[in-house]
């Protein structure tokens, strides 16, 4: 049982640290996988503390990961690593039976877990923390008790100054699709031997103020007291799906200017999903780059999914001089995490993206990207 628990502590200590930091790399990213579930909490008011509670939760899963290395405050530790596992095995839990979360996040971009899988891994989990829980009085610090404890704060602040850090500019690794050097084109490609969604033609009915999905051998043996509604294909078990299977651009009138943009030799994509929520200060070094940008004959395009009254609006309000494309909402937030930020695309392959807190010189983008 002692050895169980030693071999338990230095595992869950650094996987806790792993998970911990791919969270902190991307605390934004995080955030919108709290709203999720936030949303099928029916608690969409948490959302408005979704990002500190996204650095908060990453800051002390790495300070709890540290502290079990070393063995500090281990009745602190031990308490609270067995509360986390609990609450976030019911999550997974959820998660698979009702299946409403399809990716529970828990490594970011970097391995995504179906259902079922964050469920089992959390149940492991939650074994090996059973056994930490049971020998914590024998779990002995490393540097001693205030040497250890220290170390642990040390762990604790430093992710939090991380993750902060990664916030007001861009995650250090990018594990997404949109990643510099990455083709949007080749992204949106599926392997050849990808396997495709299992789908089946459903019949709904309704009998006696009641709705069903009939198949097409049970509609041969109903009668005229069933009532037809509506035709539809249910799939019943998901295929592979290419990296970036939502991607698009669509004009103002309707139209998909999706490969027009993608061919393009230089184009600059200005990315804000929502423009209410865009950084408005950001606006008038914008400017003056889509000026030089124009000047210099590289095409410079705006990317939202806000409502066109909206972009109208803030267009005059900043006096835009370029137009405005739309683009679905979450792939926009999974192209760049920030609001706005800029990509530089080159043939459909991201050459170079930032942050609106980084925006550069346009002659420094010139010489770096342009003119080579």
């Amino acid at each position: 049982m002692k050895v169980l628990a030693q071999i338990s502590r230095v595992f869950v200590g650094i996987l806790f640290i792993i998970s911990g930091f791919i969270k902190a790399n991307d605390p934004l990213g995080f955030s919108y996988k709290l709203d999720e579930y936030f949303q099928v909490f029916h608690m969409p008011w948490l959302s408005a503390v979704s990002l500190a509670l996204a650095i908060g939760i990453c800051a002390f899963e790495i300070g709890l990961g540290v502290a079990l290395l070393l063995g500090a405050k281990m009745r602190f530790t031990a308490w609270s690593l067995l509360l986390m596992i609990v609450f976030f095995t019911f999550l997974t839990f959820y998660s698979w039976k009702f299946d409403v979360v399809k990716d529970c996040g828990c490594f970011g971009d970097a391995l995504h877990l179906k259902p079922f899988e964050s469920f089992m891994k959390d149940v492991i989990l939650f074994v090996l923390i059973l056994f930490i829980f049971i020998k914590r009085n024998e779990i002995k610090p490393l540097f001693g008790e205030s040497g250890s404890t220290w170390l642990a704060y040390a762990g604790f602040v430093a992710s939090l100054t991380f993750s902060i850090y990664c916030y007001r500019h861009l995650p250090m690794i990018d594990f997404r699709p949109y990643a510099i050097g990455k083709s949007i084109p080749e992204g949106m490609k599926l392997p050849p031997n990808a396997v495709t969604d299992s789908v089946v033609m459903v019949f709904i009915y309704e009998k006696d103020g009641k709705r069903m999905e009939l198949s097409m051998d049970q509609i041969s043996g109903i009668d005229s007291t069933y009532k037809f509604v509506d035709r539809t294909d249910k799939v019943i078990r998901e295929g592979d799906k290419a990296p970036i299977h939502d991607f698009s651009i669509v004009s103002a009138d309707g139209t998909d200017v999706t490969a027009d943009v993608l061919s393009m030799d230089r184009v600059f994509l200005l990315v804000a999903y929502d423009l209410e929520k865009s950084d408005e200060d950001a606006q008038s070094r914008i400017n003056d780059f889509v000026a030089l940008s124009q000047k210099a004959g590289v095409e410079f395009i705006g990317l939202t999914s806000s409502a066109p009254a909206t972009v109208d609006a803030f267009k005059k309000k900043h006096h835009s001089a370029f137009e405005y494309y739309f683009t679905d909402g979450t792939t926009l937030k999974t192209m760049i995490r920030s609001n706005p930020g800029l990509l530089l695309l080159k043939k459909g392959t991201v050459a170079a993206m930032w942050h609106h807190n980084d925006l550069p010189a346009f002659d420094e983008v010139n010489s770096m990207y342009l003119s080579k």
